[in-house]
């Protein structure tokens, strides 16, 4: 196959102040790893942050003898996030990169896995990360406590928020590793760059969780995470603080978050429509006419519940929230469906009652039931009415209003 039909792959190195560590990595990623590359055309890019130790000037000697080695020098040190970012868009834009991988300049990251994970990408994964979380990977032994607890604990935290609930949260085991191969066309060249929160090193986090939102083909390798022997290192004391904070505003400001967090918002409402119509209805009279209907079944094991006001007081104060819900919701949560023709609006109300039918029914069995076993008090329909909802009519309405009511 002749080269310029390879697909394009571009590792990226941020440095600052590695002059001592650069022109080895440079060395042995163009005569003994990329030599070792057949399937692909291999592209180096150093994004320097004119280190005053040289580091750049380092990288320009190199150029007169690979000439797929590349430099790109911001003015100022501006963070590793930054330094990726600028080295993203090039690699993008400029060299045409199929694939791009995030690699460290200090040998901490084994060069040997450079082959590993393309190989991966020739199965058709899109994102591959080394983990030191999974068998075979690990930390370096040499690591004091602090840099143990900003990985251990930095990465649990940022793995909860960013991919938890979720069948995610089970795929990605190390989210603040540094060391990753993206495929560009569909996942890397769909990432808003222009809006990180972190230009820092929590900008990995915001990244693999746009990354991940795509839904790409995902795989882990192991990595063994090297000691850095030269060199300062890239993680500072606010580093810990930035991670949570990029995180929870990667998580925050998702647009399936803010739906979520608007359907909390009206779930609430709901519950407190709920609560105020359940003791409506029974102190008003109409609950005790709807049950007088069926005081025959009194006795009767199952049915005595249609002869208990409590019973539907429950249901008729359910039907109130469905109401209440079906239009904040409509015109709030998912907004950006919403429905206005006015006759499809009614065709959905009646949908959005059947289909909220069973919300109505495990009100009308828990408060009835509650209230028969522990008396007919407020305390007891109220606490009914939490417990109801909380463990079994919440989780019902978010899947029939995604699955069915409000679904694209």
């Amino acid at each position: 196959m002749a080269s310029k039909n390879k697909p394009t792959v571009v590792v990226i190195i941020p440095t600052y102040n590695e002059a001592d560590t650069i022109g080895d990595m440079i060395t042995h990623l163009f005569t003994k790893t990329f030599p070792t590359i057949k399937d692909y055309q291999m592209h180096l890019l150093v994004v320097d942050d004119t280190s005053p130790d040289g580091t750049y000037k380092i990288v320009k000697s190199h150029q007169k003898k690979y000439q797929n080695l590349h430099l790109l020098t911001n003015p100022k040190k501006a963070g590793i996030g930054y330094a990726y970012i600028v080295g993203f868009k090039h690699a993008m834009t400029k060299l045409k990169a199929d694939f791009v991988f995030e690699f460290d300049g200090d040998f901490q990251h084994p060069p040997k896995m450079i082959p590993q994970m393309l190989e991966q990408a020739t199965q058709g994964f899109d994102v591959v990360i080394g983990s030191r979380k999974i068998k075979g990977g690990s930390n370096p032994k040499g690591w004091g406590f602090k840099r143990v607890m900003f990985s251990e604990l930095g990465g649990l935290v940022a793995r909860f928020i960013l991919f938890f609930p979720g069948k995610n949260f089970l795929k990605v085991t190390d989210p603040t590793t540094g060391l990753r191969l993206t495929r560009v066309k569909g996942f890397l060249d769909q990432v808003d760059f222009d809006h990180f929160y972190s230009l820092e090193f929590s900008y990995k986090l915001q990244l693999l969780y746009q990354l991940i939102s795509l839904n790409p083909k995902f795989k882990e390798l192991p990595l063994q995470f090297g000691l850095r022997e030269k060199g300062e290192s890239k993680i500072k004391g606010s580093t810990l603080v930035d991670s949570l904070r990029t995180a929870l505003l990667t998580r925050i400001n998702d647009p399936a978050t803010k739906k979520f967090l608007k359907f909390a918002v009206v779930g609430f409402t709901g519950f407190v429509v709920n609560s105020l119509g359940l003791e409506f209805f029974r102190r008003s009279g109409l609950a005790d006419s709807l049950s007088a209907s069926f005081t025959a079944y009194t006795s009767t094991p199952g049915l005595s519940l249609l002869a208990n006001p409590n019973s539907w007081s429950g249901g008729l104060g359910a039907e109130l929230a469905i109401i209440s819900n079906f239009i904040l919701n409509n015109f709030w949560t998912f907004s950006s469906d919403r429905i206005t023709n006015p006759f499809k609006f009614l065709y959905k109300f009646l949908q959005f009652n059947l289909t909220s039918f069973g919300a109505v029914i495990i009100q009308f069995i828990a408060i009835g039931l509650a209230t028969l076993a522990f008396g007919d008090t407020t305390l007891v329909r109220q606490l009914a009415l939490v417990l109801s909802i909380g463990f079994l009519i919440l989780p019902y309405n978010w899947l029939m209003y995604n699955l069915v009511i409000w679904r694209k």
